[in-house]
């Protein structure tokens, strides 16, 4: 009886979504990547308490091929899911391709919701019609990790470190001589992180509110300075992130710093370089800067079969305040929803960090990163820039050159 019960609460929503009152179990199909998969594998045993008539069937792929099988679903309407996994880098793109439901209006009404998050995730989901395309799951405070035995050895102190940004390649010249490590992966970390940094409420990395190309501004004149200076100093190791050698070159202590995430520090442990644990810490970024690097979404196809469960699913994964907890002691991906943050999870020490409580250093800076925007054209942005930016450190290219080529480019793709 009990059961029955739940059955029919679980299945009376489905009249909004024009439903009917069948009590026929639901297969809920869930579209994921790895690790943020991981997310939906914790919660699908306390899910099905709440729901026990719905089966969650996951299907993950690899990051890219993810969001390129999404991309396609999207444009033809064929082998959508009921929910659907999106990183960051693609929430623009998919949030204007009309193909996801609206989850600010009825029969969601998402945007009640948006004082319980961060406040710079709902502008990230945001088309530029207003549109709330997906609601927020992880966030990912911008972070630097350091070596502090490499560091120690070159006598380089973490002030050092985070002083200034031109301080940071000098202290990696230090690191260099010292200890044979290169001080960052690729120059064209620098730029990532650099370019995300100062940004303002409402501006976007690469456009503004308007959708005016960015690309030959001061921020981004600045962020290829500091890579061909790294370049030129000889600090980088010119290894792509997620390679073999960047994975290599964190177990053998040949990279001494990485800014990314602060879910790095997860993948460090887990996977990357779990042989490493005691000898890594977290800072904040250098010049006392705040930025945004990663996060994740759960999205509604317009096209989806089971709307109504979707949505008590996308609610379970982002306003449950166990599950993201859940999530966060799995993934360590920090999450969304500010409540989670105030967990004493968050206070506890990280033993890979060397017993460092980093993760209030991740609050602070989730709590200070503004709340820009997002364009559809951000991943054709992203790659016209980091050809330019080759160019540069490759071939001697002008960097005003550069920008105003890639400007252009840029400017040429948006009115096709």
């Amino acid at each position: 009886m009990f059961k029955r019960l739940i059955s029919a609460a679980v299945l009376l929503p489905a009249a909004l979504w024009g439903g009917g009152a069948s009590a026929a179990p639901v297969t809920l199909t869930v579209a994921s990547f790895p690790s943020f998969d991981e997310a939906v594998k914790v919660a699908i045993p306390e899910f099905k308490k709440k729901h026990p008539d719905v089966e969650i069937k996951l299907v993950s792929l690899a990051y890219p091929d993810h969001h390129t099988a999404m991309t396609t679903a999207l444009a033809t309407g064929a082998n959508l899911p009921d929910v659907m996994a999106v990183e960051i880098d693609f929430i623009g793109k998919f949030a204007e391709s009309g193909g996801l439901e609206d989850l600010g209006v009825a029969p969601y009404n998402g945007l009640q919701y948006q004082k319980q998050f961060a406040r710079f995730t709902y502008p990230q989901a945001m088309s530029g019609l207003g549109k709330l395309a997906a609601m927020p799951a992880d966030i990912g405070p911008g972070a630097l990790f350091y070596r502090k035995d490499l560091l120690d050895k070159a006598g380089v102190s973490e002030a050092e470190l985070t002083k200034s940004w031109d301080g940071f390649v000098e202290a990696g010249k230090k690191v260099k001589a010292a200890t044979g490590a290169y001080m960052i992966a690729s120059a064209v970390d620098l730029k990532d992180i650099y370019i995300r940094s100062g940004l303002k409420d409402g501006e976007g990395i690469y456009f503004d509110k308007g959708g005016k190309v960015l690309v030959d501004s001061p921020r981004f004149r600045k962020a290829f300075e500091l890579a061909k200076a790294a370049r030129d100093a000889g600090i980088d190791g010119k290894i792509g992130a997620w390679s073999n050698e960047w994975g290599e070159g964190f177990k053998r202590g040949k990279i001494a710093t990485q800014m990314m995430g602060a879910w790095l520090g997860g993948h460090l442990a887990s996977w990357l370089a779990p042989d490493t644990k005691g000898q890594w810490r977290s800072a904040q970024l250098p010049a006392g800067a705040f930025a945004s690097w990663g996060g994740s979404f759960y999205a509604i196809p317009k096209k989806a079969a089971n709307k109504a469960m979707a949505w008590e699913f996308v609610k379970y994964m982002t306003l449950d305040r166990d599950q993201q907890l859940r999530a966060f002691r799995a993934l360590d991906a920090f999450p969304a929803l500010v409540s989670a943050q105030e967990d004493a999870f968050v206070d506890q020490p990280i033993a890979f960090l060397g017993d460092q409580k980093a993760r209030q250093l991740w609050k602070v800076s989730a709590s200070r990163i503004p709340a820009t925007a997002v364009h559809r054209q951000d991943p054709v942005a992203l790659e016209i820039v980091n050809a330019e930016l080759e160019n540069v450190l490759e071939k001697g290219k002008d960097i005003g050159q550069a920008l105003a080529d890639a400007k252009a480019q840029i400017e040429k793709r948006v009115r096709r």
